[in-house]
Order: C-alpha cells, then structure tokens, then sequence
C-alpha cells in the first residue's frame, strides 16, 4: 500500500505531464490512477490486527521462565521432604527427643508449603480446564470489538465449507494488478516510440505492479487459515493435554507430600509417648533388684573380672605343674568327705574333691533324686544296690 500511495502516484504524475499532449494516453493513465486506488481502498479495508494481536514467542519465554523456577521450587521441596523424612526415622530409631522436635516444626513448615501448592496447582488446573472446554468461544469473546466473526470462524475451524472473508478484497486486488500490467505493456510498445522519455517512468511502474503482485501472493499465504489453524491446534494440544496432565502429576504429588507429613506429624507424638512410658518404667526399676540394668552391668563386670582370674590361675597352674613336684592326692572315700562336709557345713560340697571320686549322678536325675543320692552312704549304696542306678 505504501508503495502504491507514493513510487505509483509519482510516476503517474511525471508520466501525465510527458503525456499531456495525447489524450489517449492521458485517459490510460487516469484508469491506472482509479485502478491504484482501488487496491488502496482493499487494503484499508483488511482488519486491524493491532488491537488483537499477542506475540506469542515473548509469552513462551514468559512461561519457560516461570516454569524454571517452579520446577527448581518443586525440586528443592521434593529434597526438603526426603531430608525431613529420613532425619525423623533418624530420631525414631535413636529415640532422640530434639530431634523429633525439630522434625515436627519443618514436618509442619513443609507441610503447609505442601497445601499451599496443592491449592495453586488445582486453581491453575481447573482454569485451565475451564479454558480448554471452550476455547473457541473464549477467543470469540476476546475479540469481539476488533475483527469480525467471520474472519475468527476462518481462522479457528478452517473448513472448506467456510469463506474466505479475504477472498473478494484479494481477487479484486490481482483483477486491478492484471489490469494495470496490461496498460504498461500497450504504452511501452505504442507511447515509448513517441515520447522516448517516458520509458523510464514506465519501466518503474512496471517495476512497482511486479513487487506489488509478488507481495499479493506472500500476503495471500499469509492470509490463509491452514497454517494458523495448525499452530493454534498445536497449541490446544500442548496446554489441554500436556499441561493439564502434568498440573495433575504437581497436585498428586502435593497431595501425596501432604498425606506423608500428617501421617508422619500423627505418628511422631504416639513415639513420643511411647519412649516416655518406657523411661517411666525405666526409672520405676529399682537399683537394688536382681534385674535392674545396674545389676546386669555388675554381673556382667564381675564375670568379666572371674574369667580374667580363672585364666590367670590356669596358666600358674601350667606353670606350677611344669616347675613343682607332683604332689600325693588324698585317697580318702568321697563319702567320708560328703558325711564330714555334711555334718560341718550342713550341705554337702564338691569343690576339693577329684572329679573321677565323685561319683554325680547323670543329668537325668530329679533335684530331690539327686539330693537323696548324695546325702547317702557307702552302706546304704551296698544295702539297697542299684536300684538308683540311672
């Protein structure tokens, strides 16, 4: 159009003061002038896309911005709740009250972080849902006061049973180009041998309609519904399916973190009351018991202290038997030393009597059998024979 409002209107009129004389090739030159402006008139006649229009490669780096940081966020989240989790079953198994404590206020911290993204995940989702039901009609809506609602039909359905709203301002456009080209050829080959110095004007109007028509086709493609359709289905498809896809991937794992910490927040006081109770019973134990836990540490201190000694005599032991003399061992009846043992002691004892003279019974024997065996005598062994005998 600017080509046509300044170069077409400047060789037109130089060409009209060559001309002047002729009024044949004045008149040509007026239907060319009427022929321009009617080119100019189709393309004013074209929408204003300036009131509507959005560039949407800003709005997608507006989006992979914001969705870096949110998966950075979500990321940082996911490595807060793993550290809250596994420090908590830290402190279950110590059994460490601040360590507990200190879980329990980040458990409650992440957790309403937890609701709060819950919360912004599902209203984004069910806009965007909401969106998606009806999308056409939304942008019908938005556009209502710029274009008009054939041109945004074309643009959204792009069917053949459609106009095309453009169709007629196009065809008339090439019509006045065809025409105007068919005039420039005449007065090339009639006007040029009579006024030489109009080919030169002429020559750059043929050069202006040539441009002009090859930007009719470039405009003609850039009108058409088929590749604007296509990224707008593109579009459709990547926010409708994908994107709300994944928002309900971002609220299941919202909710799943959420369920996590209450359970977690539900279960750490019920630990804690039961490491209470077992420091309460702990306490209730009484030092002196048999079983008290001071007791087993003694009891394990002082065996620990008898093996020390026991091996300490078996090797002075080793040693004495290489370096001393063999000393007699006392023949005396093993039931002499039990009467005697008896009678002085009052129980019967084994600790200086050589194992082969003892003479115990096999382990078979009943506690009472076996204190009725020992407390026998020699006589009463012979007297009642082996009636005792295992």
């Amino acid at each position: 159009m600017g080509g046509m409002q300044t170069g077409l209107q400047q060789h037109l009129a130089r060409l009209d003061e060559i001309f002047a004389t002729r009024g044949d090739y004045v008149q040509t030159l007026r239907f060319m002038q009427q022929m321009a402006e009617s080119i100019i008139k189709q393309l004013l006649g074209l929408p204003d896309w300036t009131q509507v229009e959005v560039d949407l490669s800003a709005v997608a780096d507006r989006i992979a911005y914001v969705e870096y940081y949110r998966w950075l966020s979500y990321l940082l989240l996911l490595i807060l709740d793993l550290i809250i989790c596994l420090t908590a079953c830290l402190g279950l198994a110590k059994q460490s009250r601040w360590l507990l404590t200190t879980m329990m206020v980040f458990g409650v911290l992440t957790l309403m972080v937890s609701w709060a993204s819950l919360g912004a995940d599902i209203a984004t989702a069910v806009g965007t849902s909401d969106f998606c039901v009806s999308p056409d009609k939304f942008l019908m809506n938005q556009t209502r006061d710029a274009l008009s609602a054939d041109i945004v039909h074309y643009y959204l359905y792009c069917s053949q049973t459609l106009p095309n709203p453009f169709q007629q301002a196009l065809t008339i456009f090439q019509r006045s180009l065809t025409t105007m080209q068919i005039q420039v050829q005449g007065l090339l080959q009639f006007a040029v041998p009579l006024f030489p110095t109009a080919e030169r004007d002429l020559l750059g109007v043929q050069q202006l309609l040539n441009s002009s028509e090859t930007r009719l086709h470039q405009l003609t493609a850039l009108l058409d519904c088929r590749g604007l359709n296509k990224d707008y289905l593109d579009a459709l498809m990547g926010v409708c399916y994908d994107g709300v896809e994944g928002l309900l991937y971002l609220c299941l794992f919202s909710l799943l973190s959420a369920s996590a910490f209450c359970a977690m927040l539900c279960a750490i006081p019920r630990a804690w009351r039961q490491i209470a109770n077992r420091d309460r019973d702990y306490d209730d134990i009484e030092d002196d018991g048999p079983f008290s836990p001071q007791a087993r540490r003694a009891t394990a201190h002082n065996m620990t202290n008898m093996q020390s000694f026991c091996s300490y005599s078996s090797s002075m032991g080793s040693q004495s038997s290489l370096q001393a003399p063999p000393t007699s061992v006392s023949n005396a009846p093993v039931s002499e030393y039990m009467n005697q043992a008896a009678l002085f002691g009052g129980n019967p004892r084994y600790e200086n009597v050589p194992l082969i003279g003892r003479g115990s019974p096999p382990p078979s024997y009943s506690p009472s059998m076996r204190a009725t065996y020992l407390s026998m005598t020699e006589e009463q062994r012979r007297h009642f024979g082996d009636e005792f005998q295992a």
